[in-house]
């Protein structure tokens, strides 16, 4: 069903200072004064109170394989039905669905669902798991996590696939909620996220770090734009990062750039960068490194990174074969950090 405008569902993670609201979603802790929005254009100011102008509304819902979140070790070979909404808590200036991020939710086209409805669509789509994607989910919170404490009780999975730009306290709030993240991390430097993203970098690892932590499944993406984050060095410190604070054993995925929104002067990134980074990332000890929006052969395939065994064969989106043996190698029996 079609709305031409947003219903008011008050949000969480909010306090009053004198007449303005504190947010305490994400890490930009906007003071909002009443009629207005932070940051992300889709939480209010109403009579004192902090709203969520996009709780039930979705821009989009699609069935997905779930390789082109990318999340390559989670319910491999599996589609994910994806959900998003509008809105965003950064302003990246290459923003790739920057229709639907920078959108007013007050617009027209915007589907009204309920979390029973999200439950209904993934069964009906056969679809195994449901993604949060497209816009950043972390502003959608209290739809997600009603609507995935529901798709739980019907036996199936959860992904984010977010810029993990929220705070600690709602952060945790999605244990046992969430299963899988897919977490952007945009560069290793906080003067790209402030100069490229009006945000900040600290917050993202810290949030990296706490899924971890709280057992969600993790993989990372990067995304390699030619002069803004590709530097060698930058790049190695990420990789060495990966490995001393979240394990050698996390997925990464380095991804092409393509000219858009407000960097179309900026080159795509060369397939020599890219392989680059699998280079660097590999003599770094990382186990399970891919290139994404590229053709890129065998680099998207899983090996064992003990015996170099073939695990799971991929083209593109699409899952080949899977042959591991109930989540381990079947030559050298290595558990393999994969969701099946």
């Amino acid at each position: 069903m079609n709305t031409s405008g947003p219903d008011r569902h008050e949000a969480r993670f909010y306090s009053r200072e004198g007449d303005r609201v504190r947010c305490t979603l994400c890490p930009h802790s906007c003071l909002i004064a009443e009629g207005r929005t932070g940051i992300c254009g889709v939480r209010e100011v109403h009579s004192g109170r902090l709203y969520s102008l996009i709780y039930g509304l979705a821009s989009s819902i699609h069935p997905d394989p779930i390789e082109k979140k990318p999340l390559y070790h989670f319910l491999p070979g599996s589609t994910a039905l994806s959900f998003g909404s509008v809105g965003c808590n950064l302003s990246c200036l290459h923003c790739q669905n920057h229709s639907i991020s920078r959108a007013d939710p007050r617009g027209t086209g915007l589907n009204r669902i309920s979390a029973k409805d999200v439950v209904k669509m993934t069964e009906s789509s056969g679809a195994s798991s449901v993604s949060w994607t497209y816009n950043e989910p972390t502003i959608w919170h209290e739809f997600t996590v009603d609507a995935s404490k529901l798709v739980h009780k019907a036996g199936l999975k959860t992904s984010y696939v977010t810029n993990g730009f929220i705070q600690e306290a709602p952060l945790r709030e999605l244990r046992g909620v969430i299963d899988a993240m897919n977490i952007d991390v945009k560069a290793f430097r906080e003067g790209f996220y402030k100069e490229v993203c009006g945000g900040s970098l600290a917050p993202v690892l810290e949030t990296c770090r706490i899924a971890v932590e709280m057992s969600i499944h993790v993989e990372l993406t990067y995304l390699i734009i030619p002069d803004h984050n590709d530097s060698g060095t930058e790049l190695a410190d990420f990789c060495r990062w990966i490995a001393s604070a979240l394990g050698r054993e996390i997925p990464v995925h380095f991804s092409a750039f393509h000219p858009d929104y407000r960097l179309q002067g900026v080159p795509r990134t060369p397939r020599s960068t890219l392989d680059r980074a699998y280079e660097l990332a590999h003599r770094e000890g990382l186990e399970f490194i891919y290139l994404g929006n590229v053709h890129s052969a065998d680099r998207d395939d899983t090996f064992c990174p003990k015996c170099g065994e073939l695990l799971i064969e991929r083209d593109g989106f699409v899952t080949r074969q899977i042959l591991l043996s109930e989540g381990s190698c079947p030559v050298c029996s290595k558990e393999i950090n994969v969701v099946l």
